[in-house]
């Protein structure tokens, strides 16, 4: 039986990062959708908390957008550092300029229930479920709170996280293979039926890793929080200054909204300020 090594993939953000970087293009694409369809006003300045690897920081800043990210890994900060440096090189020796000038970036280490930052932001956006890491309903209402606080009326909170079946007695799994400079990675990700009383599910991440003809396993376990429909729209009736918009899936289809909890676990809630 293959062996798996203790491993927190924040602290190697490479793995994760491809894993994650084949959505990039279509989840800023449809953000950018987003916008434009529930945000009046021209949309510049841009909040990403838990900005992890910087892949949708460097991207909407390529597209012209200000951006500020933060997260509390010094790992996947430094990570997305040296990302927006090797962005800012390949801008300054490619032969033809760019269509736009990039926005301004801005990166810093922060809490997602426990943030504040200067002036107002047009949009926020936090996907792949970083949102329930916040275990506890004071740290999501709380991060909630600052959020609305750092959009200006009218700007818009793109949040996707998933859905927990509380009936489901079965475990799921879910598998992505990708590959990047011959760094070849494998993850598998497993969870276990969601405990309805503790608001809480255990996921736990496998990666294979192939890199110079060396094969390395790696595992990573962590809780979540749990949400029902019922559950976080209570959570939002919370917040005065929020409002819930709109939702879509995982399919980031800007043309195909749904009701929230109504066919898929997967969700992206949209949620506008007052």
């Amino acid at each position: 039986m293959a062996r798996y090594r203790a491993f927190d993939w924040y602290a190697t953000p490479l793995y994760y990062d491809i894993v994650f970087d084949a959505e990039t293009d279509k989840e800023c694409d449809f953000l950018e959708a987003m916008y434009e369809r529930h945000a009046p006003g021209p949309t510049r300045r841009v909040l990403e908390p838990a900005c992890g690897s910087g892949r949708l920081v460097v991207e909407m800043a390529r597209r012209g957008y200000h951006v500020t990210g933060f997260d509390l890994s010094d790992s996947t900060l430094e990570f997305a550092k040296k990302r927006l440096e090797r962005a800012r090189r390949t801008r300054s020796n490619a032969k033809k300029p760019a269509e736009r000038s990039p926005g301004r970036v801005r990166l810093h280490k922060g809490l997602m229930q426990s943030f504040r930052f200067r002036g107002q932001f047009d949009l926020a956006h936090c996907l792949v479920s970083s949102f329930r890491y916040l275990l506890s309903e004071d740290d999501a209402l709380s991060h909630l709170e600052c959020t609305a606080r750092a959009l200006r009326p009218g700007g818009i909170y793109v949040l996707g996280f998933h859905l927990s079946e509380y009936v489901a007695d079965g475990i799921s799994r879910e598998r992505w293979v990708a590959e990047r400079n011959g760094v070849h990675v494998v993850c598998n990700i497993q969870s276990w039926p969601a405990e309805r009383h503790r608001r809480r599910e255990s996921l736990r991440s496998r990666l294979v890793v192939s890199r110079r003809g060396r094969v390395t396993r790696h595992e990573t376990s962590w809780e979540f929080r749990t949400y029902s429909a019922r559950q976080f729209r209570s959570l939002v009736a919370k917040v005065p200054n929020l409002e819930h918009i709109a939702t879509y899936d995982f399919d980031y289809n800007p043309d195909k909204p749904c009701r929230l909890g109504a066919e898929r676990l997967d969700q992206v809630a949209i949620l506008r300020r007052r």
